[in-house]
C-alpha cells in the first residue's frame, strides 16, 4: 500500500514553494512599503518584495512569519494571506509558486539595522519603482485586500502608534483610499466609537497649542456594536 502511495506522488512534477511579504507602515503623513533592493541573483540590482522559500518544517504562515522576522526583527505582527501566485514562468530560475502575505507594521517598531543588512528601505506607495517578477500584482491585490478590510476591522490603528491624533487617524484613512473626507462628518463618526479614547495627553509637535491623543481600547471595540466604516466604499 504505501509503495502504490508513492507512485501516486513520484508520477506527478514537483515544485518550488515560496512566501513574499508586502509589508504596509505609515509614516509622516504617507503609506509606505518596505522594498528590498536585491544583491543576489536573479533580478539583481532589481526592486523585489522581501521573500523565501517554505522549508520542510515549516508551514506557509511559519514561513512568511519567518520572513519577516528575519527582516524586521518583529513577531506577532498582523499578517494576512493576500493568494497564490503560480503563472508558469513567474520564475527564471525554476518553477516557483509563491504564497503572498501582507503585513501591517508600526514606523518605529522594527530593527533597523536588520533593514539595512539585507539592503531594503521604505517607499511611497505612490512612488513605487518597477519590481520584478509580479511582485506589482502582488502589492497591487493586497493593497486592495487591505481597503476593504480596512472598512471592517480596526486594522489601521497597527500602522499608529498607541497614542495618535485625529489627524494622523484621517490622513491614514485618506492615504489608504485615495480620497480626501470631510473632517467634521469624520470626526463625528469617530465621537461615535466608544473604543477610540481620548486622553489628557497633547501632542505639540504640529504647533504650540497642540492636539489632543487618542488610542484604541481593543477590549472595548470587542464589545462594541459600531464597528467601522469611517468610509463607504
Amino acid at each position: 500500500m504505501i509503495e502504490k502511495e508513492k507512485k501516486f506522488y513520484i508520477q506527478h512534477p514537483r515544485f518550488y514553494v515560496a512566501v513574499d511579504c508586502i509589508i504596509f507602515g505609515f509614516d509622516e503623513g504617507k503609506l509606505k512599503l518596505l522594498l528590498l533592493k536585491r544583491n543576489f541573483e536573479p533580478a539583481k540590482g532589481q526592486w523585489s518584495l522581501m521573500g523565501g522559500f517554505v522549508q520542510k518544517n515549516e508551514s506557509a504562515d511559519n514561513a512568511a512569519k519567518r520572513v519577516l522576522r528575519e527582516l524586521t526583527g518583529l513577531e506577532n505582527v498582523y499578517m494576512e494571506q493576500v493568494g497564490a501566485f503560480g503563472e508558469i514562468e513567474r520564475d527564471p530560475g525554476e518553477r516557483v509558486i509563491s504564497i503572498a502575505y501582507y503585513a501591517l507594521i508600526k514606523p518605529d517598531d522594527y530593527d533597523k539595522k536588520l533593514v539595512k543588512q539585507h539592503n531594503a528601505c521604505w517607499v511611497n506607495i505612490d512612488e513605487l519603482p518597477t519590481l520584478i517578477f509580479d511582485h506589482d500584482m502582488m502589492v497591487e491585490k493586497a493593497r486592495n485586500m487591505m481597503k476593504r478590510q480596512a472598512v471592517s476591522k480596526p486594522i489601521c490603528f497597527r500602522l499608529l502608534p498607541e497614542l495618535f491624533t485625529l489627524t494622523q487617524l484621517q490622513t491614514l484613512y485618506e492615504v489608504i483610499y485615495g480620497e480626501t473626507l470631510d473632517k467634521r462628518n469624520f470626526r463625528k463618526r469617530v465621537a461615535d466609537m466608544d473604543f477610540i479614547e481620548i486622553t489628557d495627553k497633547i501632542d505639540k509637535t504640529g504647533s504650540k497649542r497642540g492636539a489632543r491623543l487618542y488610542r484604541m481600547n481593543p477590549e472595548t471595540y470587542c464589545k462594541s456594536d459600531r464597528k467601522l466604516p469611517f468610509v463607504k466604499l
